[in-house]
């Protein structure tokens, strides 16, 4: 073949996957988006009534139960969520059930109705994946369209929960595995993810949805010395982000010793009912976005991010739905709060900081979590970004909230992959 005809061929398949991606990728954009439009409205709706009425808390066995039973009952396939969107990137086998999306809305708007302490990116992650994979079936895509579908998605999905759209179309290509990425699913990860993200700004405002801002202030300029400051705080991010994800999973094991699954949460919700009422600890369960916001704006106390920790950990172990990632931003700026005066830097820095780093090292996904900061917290905060998300990668070592995830090239030093995959999610 001549290099020229080899050319034109080049260019005929690039104009031939804009002409596929760009109205089926928007197509994932849309429906991504207006899932986390209606999710995200919702939430309020179910966090103010909560508010309103904390006695709703001893419900939380109760609402266990049911949302166990019904994923007992029509569940078994869609019980691993995000692994499951992960599993199938990786090795496609059938066609994500639809039910998928009203499981998981229905059982993360009862977690927070009744105060767990979970997130909503899993919900919004898994909605996305499982709308974008029934175009599988209506355009009748091969397995490599399909997963791209797939990763479009998770993209649509997070960028639509967060307003991050750079985040959430590298985030779902990052998230496969460790040290690899598949670069050839970046355009349709992009488009559906600003896609989704203008979804929800439009319905957004129909609905009065709109996504909480984080102000970092005045960020200093770069310096060694305060690039040296922020690997140390790096560190200390990955590995709060590594003790998260250890314990979930520990936890998680446990309460599976209890073979009937609905009964998992009810013990759960029990225990935790007792102690936010016994301690007054409302501060530790649901979102908490307004602590969040605390730690951009006051110096807060050293306990919020162990509590938070403990609250989470034990919410997801014990089986209730809705995602790591809100309640790890809560840890990591709590972290970053506490931290400041002991590293000499300003507290709102490293709150955003801590805010992503403490993602970075918990998902494996530095890239995605440094465009985070950038889209939520300005440019100027960049350099201190990448230098914290990349140490706290490391620093978090093999382990991640998400089992699926497989190993590419590894963190630092290249291993054997056999070695790296047996400690990853373990």
């Amino acid at each position: 073949m001549s290099p020229n005809h080899s050319s034109l061929h080049y260019y005929r398949t690039i104009l031939h996957d804009l002409l596929l991606w760009l109205p089926l990728a928007s197509l994932v954009g849309v429906l991504g988006g207006s899932a986390a439009a209606g999710f995200l409205w919702a939430l309020v709706w179910v966090t103010d009534i909560r508010v309103a009425h904390p006695q709703l808390i001893w419900g939380l066995p109760i609402a266990g139960f049911v949302v166990g039973w019904l994923y007992l009952r029509f569940g078994k396939e869609v019980e691993a969520g995000n692994n499951l969107l992960i599993d199938e990137i990786h090795n496609p086998k059938a066609v994500i059930p639809l039910r998928m999306a009203p499981l998981v809305l229905f059982g993360t708007l009862v977690s927070h109705l009744f105060g767990a302490s979970v997130g909503r990116e899993g919900t919004a992650v898994q909605m996305g994946g499982a709308l974008a994979d029934q175009l599988t079936l209506i355009t009748r895509r091969n397995q490599n369209d399909r997963r791209v579908l797939l990763m479009a998605g998770i993209s649509a999905g997070f960028a639509g929960v967060f307003g991050t759209p750079m985040a959430g179309a590298v985030f779902g290509v990052e998230v496969l595995a460790l040290g690899m990425m598949r670069n050839n699913a970046l355009l349709p990860c992009l488009i559906a993810a600003f896609v989704a993200d203008f979804t929800v700004s439009v319905l957004g405002g129909f609905l009065g949805v709109h996504h909480t801002h984080y102000s970092v202030g005045a960020v200093p300029e770069f310096s060694l010395w305060l690039g040296l400051l922020v690997l140390i705080a790096g560190a200390i991010f990955g590995g709060a982000g590594k003790l998260f994800a250890d314990s979930t999973h520990w936890l998680g094991k446990q309460f599976k010793r209890i073979r009937y699954a609905p009964l998992r949460p009810v013990l759960g919700g029990s225990i935790l009912a007792l102690v936010v009422m016994g301690f007054g600890a409302e501060r530790y369960i649901g979102l908490g976005i307004p602590v969040i916001v605390e730690a951009f704006t006051q110096p807060l106390s050293w306990a919020d991010a162990p509590l938070k920790l403990l609250f989470t950990v034990f919410s997801l172990g014990a089986g209730f739905k809705g995602g790591e990632v809100t309640p790890l931003f809560f840890i990591g700026a709590t972290l970053g709060n506490a931290l400041a005066p002991v590293l000499d830097l300003p507290f709102p820095l490293l709150a955003g900081l801590g805010f992503v780093a403490v993602f970075a090292g918990a998902t494996n996904t530095p890239l995605a979590c440094t465009l985070m900061a950038i889209e939520l917290f300005g440019a100027p905060i960049a350099p201190f970004a990448l230098l914290a998300c990349t140490m706290a990668h490391l620093c978090s070592g093999y382990s991640g909230i998400y089992k699926a995830q497989r190993m590419g090239s590894g963190k630092g030093r290249p291993i054997a992959a056999e070695q790296a995959k047996s400690r990853l999610g373990s």
